[in-house]
């Protein structure tokens, strides 16, 4: 056992769930468990499928479908319904657990409007990685209509935001082990790590394929846990063989791609650095 791991297991002076929250009324019944945080640090990605009122959906995706040039940032100005995605209480919930309670809803997004019978998109980082320890940025991707194989889904490589790769070189990749296709119901929120790789299958439907993205930062280091987090988390035998279902072994022993042992194996430090640096432990991203 390494010693980012002793230090996350040592913490039992952490807050409890019910500690404040954030002032913009964050429902507590929708922050991510345990669970939940740890397996966003293994793969890179949570899904949301959100409950929006009757007909929200199929209004976005009219407006959309209507538009003749792309908005840029301003899309959220043009279609004004996407302000009550991003102010959906499971939304924001998820992006407190992740960012911190006083998160940043940032000035950039962008819709992709995948044209009917258009390629796909090669593979491809939204930043410059270092194997950073930290969660700091993610990009909120929204599907208002159901996504088929067929429609140009975006196509993710869970659990690779930790990995340098130079885009010219990604380029030239094709099909990757574990890779998962965003095939989704309408009305779906994808938070990725900003890191994560990702492209899109071609488009071989006669209709186009809307995704809307938004990004997110974090104001400051947490001091404390932001999600609901149970202190004795960890306090948990390492499974060694079995099942490994739990976040501490999840955590440890994850493998979402199936890495060799020395790749796992420096992922694992990365992993427990970044949830002690979630957790709020001092000097964590340089322990």
């Amino acid at each position: 056992m390494d010693k980012n791991q002793l230090q996350a297991e040592s913490r039992a002076e952490s807050l409890p769930a019910d500690a404040e929250r954030r002032e913009n009324g964050t429902d507590m019944s929708h922050l991510l468990t345990d669970l939940e945080m740890v397996e966003f640090i293994v793969n890179g990605y949570h899904l949301l499928e959100l409950d929006l009122p009757e007909g929200l959906n199929e209004r976005m995706a009219g407006q959309l479908d209507g538009l003749d040039y792309n908005p840029g940032d301003a899309i959220a100005e043009v279609v004004p319904d996407l302000w009550q995605v991003i102010e959906h209480p499971a939304v924001k919930s998820a992006l407190a657990s992740l960012l911190g309670e006083d998160y940043e809803v940032m000035g950039h997004r962008h819709w992709h409007c995948k044209q009917p019978h258009t390629g796909h998109m090669s593979w491809h980082q939204d930043s410059t990685n270092s194997r950073d320890t930290r969660i700091d940025r993610l990009l909120g991707l929204f599907y208002p209509t159901d996504i088929t194989p067929e429609m140009g889904p975006t196509i993710i490589v869970p659990g690779t935001q930790f990995r340098n790769a130079p885009t010219d070189r990604m380029a030239t990749y094709t099909n990757i082990r574990g890779q998962v296709p965003m095939v989704l119901k309408a009305g779906t929120f994808a938070l990725t790590h900003y890191d994560l790789w990702h492209g899109t299958a071609a488009n071989r439907t006669p209709v186009k394929r809307h995704m809307i993205k938004f990004l997110f930062r974090r104001v400051r280091d947490n001091k404390a846990p932001t999600w609901n987090h149970d202190p004795d988390v960890m306090n948990v035998p390492t499974a060694w063989g079995g099942k490994r279902e739990d976040p501490k072994n999840v955590l440890s022993f994850g493998n979402p791609i199936g890495v060799g042992q020395s790749d796992h194996y420096k992922e694992r430090q990365i992993r427990w650095k970044c949830w002690n640096n979630l957790l709020g432990v001092a000097d964590a991203a340089d322990a």
